[in-house]
């Protein structure tokens, strides 16, 4: 982001290996360190627990519906993971 509130200059998706984990993935945290390293980051954000399902809404299920293939988040806040509905 360039500057506070803005959308995202750059963004880049990263997946593992099928059945891999992104967290634990040496070729995913190589290429993260090479994203923020390219575009000059000058603060860097991560959580300490994931924050809800990988999958987009209105791109892999319809806007407004839960996301068939993570029930777990469907009615679940993405920060605290408390249920809210």
């Amino acid at each position: 982001m360039n500057a506070e509130g803005a959308d995202p200059a750059v963004l880049e998706r990263l997946f593992a290996e099928e059945g891999g984990d992104v967290r634990t993935d040496p070729a995913v945290g190589g290429n993260i360190l090479r994203f923020v390293l390219a575009h000059g980051a000058k603060t860097v954000v991560m959580t300490d627990r994931i924050i809800g399902c990988p999958h987009e809404e209105g791109v892999d299920y319809p806007d407004g519906q839960p996301c068939p293939q993570c029930p777990f988040w469907a009615h679940r806040d993405r920060w605290t993971g408390d249920i809210v509905q």
